[in-house]
């Protein structure tokens, strides 16, 4: 009978060892995977960061372009203004007449040249923004995975014992 305590003592203990191994073990891979998971979330941080920066870039140079219009349009009220005393000297004189408006003519083409060139910068900067909609979609649908794993960890039990349930 001692004997047979003994067996059931052991084999108790045995069984509890099992147990708090299996528990440890299942801690252990709990903590690693939140270990990884907050690495991963400090990385994306990073990554919003930097686009909230580029974002503010994008932002200085849309500022920048819009001063150049606005110098632009400048330009071309004073432009217009000198036209208006060369055609006052027209009268008087149809040499100087036929010199401004070759003149004239070779700015419109520099104008048409300077229009040409805004148009492809504004095309190359739909193509930004387009990317950027598509960086977009992916960071959305990365923080949808990234809600639904959060939310599996509400109820880390059934991660850890997916048969109790």
């Amino acid at each position: 009978m001692n004997d047979n305590n003994k067996t059931r003592n052991l084999g108790k203990n045995f069984l509890i060892l099992i147990v708090l191994v299996f528990a440890g073990l299942a801690c252990v891979g709990m903590g690693l995977f939140m270990y990884n998971m907050g690495n991963d979330m400090s990385t994306m941080t990073k990554a919003v960061t930097q686009m909230t920066e580029d974002v503010h870039s994008m932002s200085k140079d849309m500022t920048g372009m819009a001063q150049k219009m606005t110098l632009m349009a400048q330009s071309m009220v004073e432009g217009q203004a000198s036209m208006g005393k060369d055609f006052a000297q027209v009268a008087g004189d149809m040499r100087t007449m036929t010199m401004s408006m070759r003149n004239m003519g070779n700015d419109m083409g520099a104008l048409g040249n300077d229009i040409g060139t805004m148009n492809k910068n504004m095309a190359a900067m739909t193509q930004a923004m387009n990317r950027m909609s598509g960086d977009m979609s992916v960071m959305n649908q990365n923080m949808g995975r990234m809600a639904y794993d959060i939310n599996q960890f509400t109820e880390p039990e059934k991660i850890m014992v997916p048969f109790m349930r």
